[in-house]
């Protein structure tokens, strides 16, 4: 049998031991039993618990695991496989989550990309791949984890969507506790603490992605006509075309909503800007959701938490728990309804907002356990992010809310 018609296996293990040599016994243990031979690649993840021991963790997984590829990070919350074969969410409690994968014939190479050896953004393409060292025409799929304060992440996002365009690209920046701004991205054998890790694979490998950003839309769809930078001067009647202040157009809006949307408006009001400029009719999902900063009575302006150009196409959201879960529990339903027979995804990862958890549904494991209901015991790790990476359309965006699935199974 060759490399490439061998099947693509991952395994995952959770442990919430408090002692970090006592998690990294446990899951090392775990994994081990599950998986034969050595893997090719493996994804940690640790809660920012253990914040003083970032140092210690990598050199106590390769004493106990060979993993020649292996990058990681750490989080508010940390996502991996529980007792049942069902994916658990452990938020604010110590947690380590090792996941290992053998990909036959699959291509890795892993990365650390520092903000300070960012080329400008009107560098040609090669630049880009110089920093990955990876070809453009081998079709690598990326998993990305970054520092939360960096001011590149956009910056490192776009120039990776030049160099590779069409290439998927999923991931999240790391979070950190409340009482320091210390995380950790791991690479290899090195802990850094700034700019971001990040693994291309390429070969006999596909990285499905789902990017949930948990809004419903409200009213039509609106052009802009004018604004400045991340300003919306005016926007355009989808019926008349006539030219109107937003500020005018949402209290127009206002009026058409129940009594709860305007309630839930108050606070959990966004707006979408559509991603496809030729698309005729949108769907829920062709929107980038941006968040609303402010508005300006004075001339009935709003500020947008992006850039805007006239001509764009925007719609109006609502957010709410309801509504986040109906999103995810849709395109959770659509990809498994779309999934071809003899192409089951062989491992998964969940990169979540910490606005989202427990603390939005009143309820534990609640994505993680739509994903489990939907795909079954496929074995998912992740954790919670201080943002998420992930496509809208064709382009790759860092997201705020968001769950972010990517999926791995052979071609």
């Amino acid at each position: 049998m060759s490399a490439t018609s061998q099947p693509m296996r991952w395994a995952n293990a959770i442990s919430t031991r408090a002692s970090l040599e006592a998690a990294v016994q446990e899951v090392v243990d775990q994994v081990s039993r599950q998986f034969e031979g050595d893997p090719d690649l493996g994804l940690v993840f640790i809660s920012s618990s253990f914040t003083s021991e970032f140092s210690r963790l990598l050199p106590l997984l390769h004493e106990r695991l060979a993993i020649p590829v292996l990058i990681g990070c750490s989080g508010g919350g940390v996502v991996g496989m529980g007792p049942e074969d069902a994916p658990v969410e452990v938020e604010d409690n110590p947690a380590l989550s090792l996941t290992v994968a053998s990909l036959p014939g699959v291509g890795l190479r892993s990365f650390h990309i520092a903000s300070d050896d960012l080329p400008d953004l009107d560098s040609p393409p090669g630049a880009w791949v110089d920093l990955v060292g990876v070809a453009p025409d081998q079709d690598p799929q990326f998993i990305l984890l970054g520092d939360p304060f960096s001011s590149s992440v956009t910056d490192l996002l776009q120039g990776l969507d030049f160099a590779y365009p069409g290439a998927a690209k999923v991931g999240g920046m790391a979070s950190v506790d409340g009482f320091n701004r210390n995380c950790g991205l791991f690479c290899d054998r090195t802990l850094y603490d700034e700019g971001m890790v990040g693994v291309a694979l390429w070969g006999p490998v596909v990285l499905d992605t789902i990017v949930a950003q948990g809004c419903r839309p409200i009213g039509p769809d609106y052009r802009v006509t004018q604004a400045e930078r991340n300003i919306v001067l005016a926007l355009s009647d989808p019926m008349d075309g006539a030219e109107q202040p937003p500020l005018v157009v949402l209290q127009e809006l206002f009026q058409t909503l129940s009594e709860a949307d305007r309630k839930l408006a108050q606070s959990s009001l966004f707006i979408g800007v559509a991603q496809d400029s030729f698309k005729l009719s949108l769907d829920q999902g062709d929107f980038l959701i941006r968040t609303l900063l402010g508005v300006d009575p004075k001339v009935g302006a709003i500020a947008v938490g992006d850039r805007l150009r006239p001509g764009q196409r925007v719609r109006f959201h609502l957010r709410d728990a309801h509504t986040s879960a109906e999103d995810l529990d849709q395109l959770l339903g659509q990809y498994q309804t779309q999934m071809a027979a003899g192409h089951a995804p062989a491992g998964a990862l969940m990169f979540t907002c910490m606005g989202r958890g427990e603390g939005l549904y009143q309820q534990a494991n609640f994505d993680s356990g739509l994903f489990y209901q939907h795909l079954g015991p496929v074995p998912l790790s992740g954790f919670f992010c201080g943002g998420e990476i992930g496509p809208v359309g064709k382009t790759t965006f860092l997201h705020g809310y968001t769950s972010v699935f990517g999926i791995c199974r052979q071609p």
